[in-house]
């Protein structure tokens, strides 16, 4: 009898917990605006969902050598063109769009990630973060560019910083000059 207590007061307050949240959902108290913080428990539950769903998912990926110059570079192009201004730089430390978002994405010139987590992360992104899904237009080889440099940043000066994406942004206009069918004279005359 005492067996059967129990599991009623746990059924209980289960389905008070339950009734709770579906109420609190459908009531449209809880603020979910970007330019409040979550509450302590709601910031915890979140992080700790994020946490291991991608650490779940990410374990399992073989990750390829790295280091290539060629393979940075080519990560250096994709992360000023597309990362930057949420995730930071060496010598970069703000940003109009970082500064709107919640939750603040991780600096990842001051953070370093694994890069089983990073690639999970910037191929499937996040729901309800901001952070979008990049395998939807980057194959796997080019997200793992985009890792390699990632995996660089926390050990980049400014200057080092400065010098790859100078150095891919040039790369990049050379590789627009010799592309079939681009008529790089044509296409500035008319700037």
């Amino acid at each position: 009898m005492q067996y059967l207590n129990k599991l009623i007061t746990v059924l209980a307050t289960l389905v008070g917990v339950t009734l709770l949240l579906v109420l609190g959902a459908f009531s449209g108290l809880y603020d979910v605006g970007a330019d409040r913080p979550h509450t302590a428990v709601v910031h915890t539950l979140l992080t700790v969902l994020r946490d291991r769903s991608i650490e779940h998912r990410a374990a399992g990926i073989a990750v390829p050598k790295l280091d290539d110059p060629a393979r940075l570079r080519e990560g250096a192009e994709h992360y000023r063109a597309m990362c930057v201004d949420c995730h930071l730089a060496p010598g970069i430390t703000v940003s109009e769009i970082r500064a709107g978002l919640m939750p603040q994405p991780p600096n990842l010139a001051q953070e370093p990630i694994d890069p089983r987590t990073a690639f999970w992360v910037i191929k499937h992104g996040i729901k309800a973060s901001g952070m979008p899904a990049w395998g939807q237009t980057h194959d796997d080889e080019k997200i793992w560019d985009i890792v390699a440099f990632v995996q660089q940043l926390p050990h980049m000066t400014p200057d080092d910083y400065r010098a790859i994406t100078a150095l891919a942004e040039t790369a990049e206009h050379e590789d627009d000059k010799g592309a079939p069918g681009h008529d790089h004279e044509h296409a500035h005359a008319h700037d």
